[in-house]
């Protein structure tokens, strides 16, 4: 059965779907994209004769013309951002390639933080019109499709702890820059931050927040040997809140100032610029 929604004016629609428990909405289908993010409750989604489980957190990413019902075990409430093929440009075509086909996702603990963040301010967007208004609808919306690609190409893996071992690696890897505590990870990761450091130490030898800075200090001595950038500039970009900092932890690693560091490696440079 075919069901019509409107999503005028820009091709993005972002609502509230509530269902009552034991409601069931039969077999249909659209002529649009639809991403269907669970907020409370339990239910099923059929997706082209597939059944899952919806739970808070967990995602479906619907194409057009896939057939699919939804039933409610008990109050389910779940957000719908519709979408159609007028916001597919040449920034965010690669990702719909990515995502040809409807699929059900369970995301990390990280991804879906940053999911329900991106969905309040496309909601805040949608609720205050502005002169940028459509065009920050479609970035939020690349945002959005970015991460699901990525969240749902994770390798199965069979142990728990190793998962969250590598998911906490690969969200400090993507965001090394922000401001980020040991508290946070944790949280974020539904453990207590002794556990945390306990499961990252076993499979990489060094707490997170050691590996944050790894990570740091690692893009700060390419950054000094491959570039004229400056040094207060290199601190901010990968992260340190002071340049005392940097300077104290760069030198606790490398036993050299950032300064001295960069010197070396343009004289080790040159040298091999007049060998050759």
């Amino acid at each position: 059965m075919y069901k019509e929604i409107r999503i005028e004016p820009f091709g993005i629609q972002l609502y509230e779907s509530k269902h009552r428990p034991g409601e069931r909405i039969e077999e249909h289908h659209h002529q649009i994209y639809q991403l269907l993010y669970t907020l409370e409750g339990t239910g099923k989604i059929l997706l082209d004769g597939k059944e899952y489980s919806l739970e808070q957190d967990r995602v479906t990413f619907i194409t057009p013309l896939t057939t699919h019902a939804i039933s409610s075990d008990n109050k389910l409430t779940m957000l719908v951002l519709a979408f159609d093929r007028r916001i597919i440009d040449s920034s965010n075509k690669a990702l719909f390639e990515t995502l040809y086909e409807s699929k059900f996702i369970e995301l990390n603990p990280f991804n879906s933080s940053e999911i329900r963040q991106l969905l309040r301010t496309m909601l805040y967007e949608q609720a205050h019109q502005s002169l940028y208004q459509q065009i920050a609808l479609r970035t939020y919306l690349s945002q959005l499709l970015l991460l699901i690609a990525r969240g749902s190409n994770t390798n199965e893996q069979t142990d728990a702890n190793t998962i969250r071992a590598e998911r906490l690696k690969e969200y400090i890897d993507s965001h090394y820059f922000e401001w980020i505590q040991a508290e946070d990870l944790a949280s974020r990761l539904g453990i207590s931050t002794r556990y945390m450091n306990t499961i990252f130490k076993d499979t990489y030898n060094v707490t997170p927040i050691q590996y944050l800075t790894e990570v740091r200090v690692r893009l700060a001595k390419k950054m000094l040997a491959d570039t004229d950038k400056d040094i207060a500039s290199i601190c901010f970009e990968v992260g340190f809140e002071s340049i005392s900092t940097f300077y104290r932890t760069f030198k606790n690693i490398t036993e050299l100032s950032p300064h001295k560091y960069r010197t070396k490696q343009q004289f080790h440079k040159l040298e091999e610029t007049e060998r050759s």
